[in-house]
């Protein structure tokens, strides 16, 4: 299963440069295969407010989370605990740790365009990273 970060979702929301490769990546992959965190909700709702694009969060919040139940994921207050420490430790800013925490402890494969998870200790992919794996399986 798959967690999908924020800058995935927003490369295709607001149609930057690796739109097309987020929207083959979601098309190939089955949505039961997705989650998201609230903080991931909460970040494109933020960031499409500031853009004033709020329509495209609405569209965002019909089409992704009402119409699919993509699973979506909350810390603990344990898990935030743990959050704090993944940010000394792993060397990340809060909301990398709040992806990195939810993550690990829910056994996902992080789907990401940052970096910064190269130098932890889970598994970051690229949607293009996915979708290859994909092809060379079939």
């Amino acid at each position: 299963m798959y967690l999908v970060d924020s800058n995935v979702w927003l490369e295709l929301l607001l149609e930057q440069e690796r739109a097309e490769e987020v929207r083959q990546f979601l098309q190939a992959v089955r949505t039961d295969e997705f989650a998201l965190t609230e903080f991931t909700l909460y970040s494109i709702g933020i960031i499409t407010s500031r853009l004033n694009k709020k329509d495209v969060f609405a569209a965002f919040l019909s089409d992704v989370l009402e119409e699919t139940g993509i699973k979506r994921i909350s810390l603990s207050l344990t898990d935030l605990m743990e959050l704090l420490s993944a940010m000394q430790e792993q060397d990340l800013d809060f909301d990398d740790a709040y992806q990195y925490v939810a993550a690990k402890n829910n056994d996902l494969i992080l789907v990401s365009f940052d970096r910064d998870f190269d130098k932890t200790d889970i598994i970051r992919k690229t949607p293009a990273m996915v979708l290859a794996e994909r092809a060379d399986c079939n």
